[in-house]
């Protein structure tokens, strides 16, 4: 049986659905890339090494802007990550060593050193990061903020007793 020559025009046309069809692709490839979050480690979406254990004191706040959290070392030694971002409406939450407290510069929403609200109108405590202590180096992880109704002593993250 001899087989049918392929006409110029069913050639055209099947190169110019190819030829669409990846286009088509590469166009999705584009905005799933646009959409997708970056995350660079040491920037906030990230993990962030803050630093040895050691160099934070019992009852200190430290902020890390770009990672967007204060680093707490409780005065029990237990380490917490709070972010930056008032539960309210979303503005940058300031620590007032004065006062000892957070103050929100909005609505006057004030939180304890562990994020547990003392005024309202915040609903909520401040969320948290994950912190991982590894070696002596404290980690915490910007990616995902853990939303809290209230503060628990199982936030706090202790640094392993040297033996």
């Amino acid at each position: 049986m001899a087989e049918k020559p392929v006409s110029r025009r069913d050639f055209l046309k099947v190169a110019w659905g190819a030829a669409g069809a990846l286009a088509l692709v590469e166009a999705g490839g584009v905005v799933l890339s646009f959409f997708s979050p970056r995350v660079v480690e040491g920037e906030f979406g990230g993990i962030i090494e803050a630093g040895a254990v050691e160099s934070f004191p019992a009852g200190s706040v430290t902020p890390f802007t770009q990672g967007r959290f204060y680093l707490v070392r409780m005065p029990d030694g237990g380490f917490l990550a709070l972010y930056r971002k008032c539960t309210h409406l979303g503005c940058a939450v300031p620590w007032n060593p004065a006062e000892g407290r957070f103050v929100c510069p909005c609505h006057a929403s004030t939180f304890e050193m562990d994020g547990q609200v003392i005024n309202a109108p915040a609903p909520r405590p401040l969320d948290r990061f994950a912190v991982t202590i590894v070696d002596g180096i404290v980690r915490v992880d910007t990616g995902l903020p853990i939303q809290r109704d209230h503060t628990s002593a199982s936030d706090l993250v202790y640094a392993e007793a040297a033996s």
